[in-house]
């Protein structure tokens, strides 16, 4: 879920995995959010704002029309990815037009809000367009065009739609095909984009590891296209299928014969769009930052990490209380492939307790959505994620936390066992479902926000900052042994932080990056390396926003803290992060301590009760 668009890339971004789309396009910017429905009319100043961002909605699902579908705009349910002729040049020419259209707008608008919002659309609009220019300049585009049309068609397939919304994925599979008037088959189209970059010279080729992974995941993608429409009831998708699955294998013959040979074998990025990467998932320092920062907190969560294991050996008569074999202790309380579903549902029922005890923060009055995701999610994304709603003509859709139990680009035979043992459910469920994104997404199809808030000010730092924060706001509550494992995957984004960046400016290795998170974050080899994949080719820069997210999120409460003194309320500081949307760090702190702040002490002033 995110309108943030990475080097060379057309994603769907989930809050915990950032790509279930990987290609080295361009052009395509695909956003999660959309605008949300009010229980009744919006405020004067969201009806105002959202106004100036429809138009730039709806820009972008001209382009991206599967966004646009994922996002719940039915209007784009058959169309398909812009790949035309002239794409690059005609997004750019789109993209001077809205900034001149949002820039007026700004200049004469009064109300401090729909400023605000008006300042995040056109950085948005900015942003995208600067993206698309690095990309042109450094990068040899190739489209992932099996993975983009599996992403287009599940997402009018999944249950959670219509059968009448299904029914379009029929016209959507004839166009990706070519077996519509006007129509030339997708994999002819991308083709032709990659193939006119291959004249130009000093362009950057896609990581070798990436483009085997591409290839490898066709055959998963074609099975979970037949899986999708055979569960769906629909007829007569056999034969349009049967035609798109031999163009997509004649395309992956096409790529490995011709586009191999310009990979690169090393997944150093150049340099200007790896720090373009940073900026995309609203990450303000540097990789050189990053890394001093990171290292330094990374032997400091050892440190506590090693004091709760000592606790847990002694209680336990363990032979040794390094952290490391405890956790390996730990893992052997391993729940049942049968059990998972089951147990992860109660585990939700105990955090929600917690949560409601100690006045964390409010929850809504429903049970959250729970599954077990399926081959193709799980070859395409890697470990568990969040699957939003629509909140386009949302009609009582929720997310889903879908677990992932398998990586099948695994280098070896062994066992993901890190999300399938008891102390584990913890920081998961608290990260995935609640009070972390289910919580998120849930406030805006129940609360409402403006589009600009919910869309284009969204990013990974604020997205995944909330999720780690709520571990933390989990921890102190769990059994010792939750409580470990809580700290290890605090530890794995700290990892990230500085693991990601070493990788992407050469500073290490891939293959020692692994090593370093199966020795001392003790992720089994399958997470590991679904971890190596994101931070070399999948996503670069992109898992270092959970930790600068987290420490952004972390040091605003302090702060908030410090301001109010006693009238602090947890509750009512963490309702607040969650009413703001999908802001930015910088926009959250500027609400926290322009709104939220003054009105706690007012309150206080004022001798009213302040919410716990």
């Amino acid at each position: 879920m995110t309108t943030a668009q990475q080097a060379a890339a057309f994603y769907f971004f989930y809050p915990e995995i950032p790509m279930l789309l990987k290609t080295c396009a361009a052009w395509f910017t695909l956003s999660f959010a959309a605008p949300v429905v009010f229980a009744g009319s919006p405020p004067a100043w969201v009806a105002r704002s959202n106004q100036f961002a429809q138009p730039v909605l709806h820009a972008e699902g001209m382009f991206e029309p599967e966004s646009a579908s994922a996002n719940g705009d039915e209007a784009f349910d058959t169309q398909i990815a812009d790949l035309r002729p002239g794409v690059y040049t005609r997004q750019l020419a789109q993209a001077d037009k809205l900034l001149s259209q949002l820039k007026t707008s700004r200049a004469a608008e009064h109300d401090v809000k729909v400023q605000e919002d008006l300042d995040i659309l056109i950085h948005s609009v900015q942003a995208q367009a600067t993206t698309l220019k690095l990309d042109h300049q450094y990068l040899l585009q190739y489209i992932n065009v099996p993975q983009v049309v599996y992403y287009g068609l599940d997402t009018l397939l999944e249950p959670r739609n219509k059968p009448a919304r299904q029914a379009r994925a029929l016209v959507r599979l004839k166009r990706y095909a070519g077996l519509e008037p006007g129509y030339r088959p997708l994999t002819d189209l991308a083709r032709e984009r990659t193939e006119e970059d291959l004249k130009r010279t000093g362009l950057t080729g896609p990581y070798i590891e990436d483009i085997k992974q591409q290839l490898d995941n066709i055959d998963t993608l074609i099975d979970g296209m037949r899986a999708d429409f055979t569960k769906s009831g629909l007829k007569g998708w056999e034969q349009p299928l049967a035609v798109l699955s031999k163009q997509l294998h004649d395309y992956g013959d096409w790529a490995k014969a011709t586009l191999q040979p310009h990979a690169r074998p090393d997944a150093r990025q150049p340099e200007a769009i790896y720090a373009d990467d940073l900026r995309t998932y609203g990450v303000l320092i540097g990789p050189d930052e990053l890394i001093t920062r990171a290292t330094a907190d990374f032997l400091e969560v050892q440190g506590q990490m090693q004091a709760v294991a000592a606790q847990i050996a002694a209680e336990r008569h363990l032979p040794s209380s390094d952290y490391r074999d405890v956790i390996r202790e730990l893992k052997k309380q391993a729940i049942a492939p049968q059990d998972m579903l089951p147990h992860y549902r109660q585990r939700l029922k105990d955090i929600e307790a917690i949560v409601r005890q100690q006045h964390l923060v409010t929850l809504p009055n429903r049970d959250a959505n729970i599954r077990m995701a399926t081959d193709a999610e799980a070859a395409s994304v890697g470990s568990p994620f969040m699957n939003p709603p629509r909140l386009i003509g949302n009609t009582g859709e929720f997310g889903e936390f879908v677990i992932v139990a398998t990586n099948p680009h695994a280098k070896s035979d062994a066992k993901m066992d890190d999300d399938s043992f008891n102390a584990a459910s913890w920081t998961l469920t608290a990260h995935e479902a609640r009070p972390g994104h289910e919580l998120q997404f849930s406030s805006m199809v129940e609360n409402g926000t403006s589009m600009a808030r919910a869309i284009f000010a969204e990013n990974s730092a604020n997205v995944e900052g909330w999720a780690v924060y709520c571990e933390g706001l989990i921890e102190p509550y769990m059994p010792l042994d939750g409580q470990l494992i809580s700290l290890d995957s605090r530890l794995m984004r700290v990892a990230r932080a500085f693991l990601d960046p070493m990788i992407n400016t050469g500073r290490i290795t891939p293959g020692r990056a692994k090593q370093v998170l199966m020795d001392d974050v003790v992720l089994s080899e399958p997470l590991a390396q679904s971890e190596i994949d994101r931070y070399a080719f999948n996503s670069p820069g992109q898992a270092t926003a959970y930790y600068y997210g987290y420490t952004q999120l972390r040091g605003l409460q302090v702060q908030t803290r410090l301001l109010l003194g006693d009238q602090f309320s947890m509750q009512a500081f963490n309702d607040f992060v969650v009413s703001q949307g999908l802001l930015p760090p910088d926009l959250m702190r500027k609400a926290v301590l322009e709104s939220f702040v003054p009105t706690q002490l007012a309150a206080g002033a004022n001798g009213k009760r302040v919410s716990r």
